[in-house]
């Protein structure tokens, strides 16, 4: 296993962020890189989440569609805020899941994702607050904002050390992967796994082809 350590909770922290600039945290984060075929060890720092909740399929019925946009707007409202109030431009970072189910095989077995329960997100840099995450709700909310805007919450993550590897393909064939990474990684190398499944997703699923998406699959671990 590839060992590959994120340096604190930003590179070059001190720097990132200042009038003038625009940061992209996949790109100073280093739990945000992955490589096809490779399973790493990555120490994830402590990150900052917009997050929603939900449960079952996500191609079934409008709960995982009305999340995502509870979540896009505020998102973006925060990166205007942060740009205009504060001098401090970044780039919205892409849409994260957290996926968990009663028993795990049905995410590497039968796939059935009316078990599944998740939590959306958008990771937001350290200087967002709730203060901020407050305001900029109002002024969405006063456009006609989503339905389950006052469901989105601001939260500190905290994996710890992880194993994690790029998928690309469809979201459907993930399975081979996750099965290998449950099954032979992770017990292999004397570990066991010790928090929910997490996948980012570096492509648009609207724009880009199934075959071509990319998306890193993380596995938080820890001793037996």
């Amino acid at each position: 296993m590839a060992a590959d350590q994120a340096r604190g909770r930003r590179s070059e922290e001190g720097r990132e962020g200042r009038q003038g600039q625009k940061v992209d945290f996949k790109r100073s984060i280093a739990a945000y890189r992955a490589r096809r075929g490779e399973f790493a060890l990555v120490d994830v720092p402590p990150l900052r989440y917009l997050m929603i909740d939900g449960h079952g399929d996500p191609n079934a019925g409008p709960e995982f569609a009305e999340a995502t946009a509870a979540l896009y707007p505020l998102a973006y409202r925060l990166k205007f805020a942060s740009r205009r109030q504060l001098g401090r431009d970044y780039v919205v970072m892409p849409l994260e899941g957290l996926w968990w189910a009663d028993d795990m095989e049905s995410f590497t077995a039968a796939r059935d994702k009316s078990r599944w329960n998740w939590t959306l997100l958008i990771m937001v840099p350290d200087w967002v607050d709730q203060g901020m995450v407050d305001v900029a709700r109002g002024e969405v909310a006063a456009k006609g904002g989503p339905r389950r805007l006052d469901e989105v919450r601001l939260e500190t993550l905290v994996e710890g050390r992880v194993v994690q590897t790029l998928h690309v393909g469809s979201y459907d064939d993930e399975a081979a992967t996750l099965q290998r990474m449950h099954r032979e990684v992770i017990p292999g190398h004397g570990l066991s796994m010790t928090g929910r499944h997490h996948e980012i997703y570096l492509s648009d699923a609207r724009r880009v082809a199934p075959e071509r998406l990319r998306t890193i699959l993380r596995q938080p671990v820890g001793a037996p």
